[in-house]
């Protein structure tokens, strides 16, 4: 980069070029400069949680308790420390819903923008914050019995102020970054970074389900079709769960995160921070029992134990573990379901009365 070369030279680069200037320092000034800011993306994700949680109504000591979960949980801060992103996509996916919470919809937005630009999952949030922006109530003096007039409302609501204005920052600053790093990097940007995740067909060992099927299939012809088939499970939960909980930002958004890296057709342990960082604000409003709690996480770690085993034995002794790294990756699949279950079941929402006692919209 600081010669003027493209970082996709190196086969292996599949982010966006922002992430590559930004890290231009790592020559310029010294070697770490990289991992001291994904460290200092992880403090910050930890204020950000804690200046959430004061605004969905814990108190200064718990809201410390809970951003604690993830300030001193070793998966985050061994992930920064080794030089991983992650941390960066934490901090603005954080940053957008304390402006979203605050009514800040220009920083929102621009945030948001950032976001997707960065990495492509958040943008399954897209449909949560456009439900969520919807006006409450419809226009006033129209007659709720005639049908041209409760037409004219549901478009007044849906089309609101808030959310078209939203689109058009957080869309703009999508497409113009697009357009400017296509403008510099042609076709190798596009695909590395957006189109090539859409196909991607990983036949190395992973969390994901569909690992075994896309390494039994990768010279098929119709190995690419099964690819994208398996966008559909995917696809039909995040439509569900955003219709059905985009009332509450937070926990709508950790289900989607959750949802995406368990369905994905590549899932490795780094893609386990997109939800980590958002479990902090859904704990408080668990009536989950500590035994129960700390039950589910027994269970998530052993799921993790039991995949790591045979994935052991593949990789550094050279035996043939396939199934059964695919059959943990069922059952660790099966374990994620029951957690999410469990935690939509023994959720109790924020009280409306703390809902609409939010700031005005900028």
């Amino acid at each position: 980069m600081v010669l003027g070369q493209s970082p996709y030279n190196r086969s292996t680069y599949r982010y966006t070029p922002l992430l590559a200037w930004m890290l231009t320092p790592n020559i310029y000034l010294t070697s770490v400069f990289g991992k001291l800011l994904f460290v200092a993306c992880d403090v910050l994700t930890g204020l950000l949680i804690q200046r959430l949680l004061l605004l969905r109504g814990l108190s200064e000591e718990s809201s410390c308790l809970h951003s604690a979960l993830w300030l001193l949980n070793p998966l985050p801060a061994g992930v920064s420390s080794r030089g991983n992103a992650e941390s960066l996509l934490s901090a603005l996916v954080l940053g957008t819903l304390l402006c979203l919470e605050l009514r800040r919809m220009h920083a929102a937005a621009l945030l948001y923008g950032l976001a997707v630009h960065m990495k492509i999952y958040p943008v399954t949030y897209a449909l949560p914050i456009a439900l969520s922006l919807q006006a409450r109530k419809p226009t006033g003096g129209m007659r709720s019995g005639a049908r041209s007039w409760r037409l004219w409302a549901f478009i007044c609501r849906v089309l609101n102020r808030d959310l078209l204005m939203f689109t058009l920052i957080s869309g703009g600053l999508f497409c113009g970054l697009t357009l400017l790093f296509y403008h510099m990097y042609g076709w190798d940007f596009l695909h590395e970074t957006y189109l090539y995740h859409l196909t991607r067909r990983d036949i190395r060992h992973n969390f994901s389900p569909y690992f075994y099927m896309l390494y039994l299939t990768a010279e098929s012809s119709w190995s690419r079709a099964l690819g994208l088939a398996a966008f559909l499970p995917q696809a039909s939960l995040l439509l569900l769960t955003s219709l059905a909980f985009h009332g509450d930002l937070a926990l709508c958004c950790f289900l989607n995160t959750a949802i995406f890296v368990s369905f994905n057709k590549v899932c490795t342990s780094q893609y386990f921070l997109w939800y980590l960082c958002l479990l902090p604000l859904v704990i408080p409003h668990l009536s989950l029992s500590l035994k129960k709690g700390v039950g589910l996480l027994v269970l998530w770690f052993a799921g993790q134990g039991l995949w790591l085993a045979p994935a052991y034995y593949l990789e550094f002794e050279g035996w043939d573990t396939f199934v059964l790294i695919w059959l943990a990756g069922l059952l660790f699949l099966m374990i994620n379901t029951y957690i999410m279950v469990s935690i939509i079941s023994h959720y109790k929402p924020e009280p409306r009365s703390r809902v609409h006692k939010r700031p005005k919209a900028d």
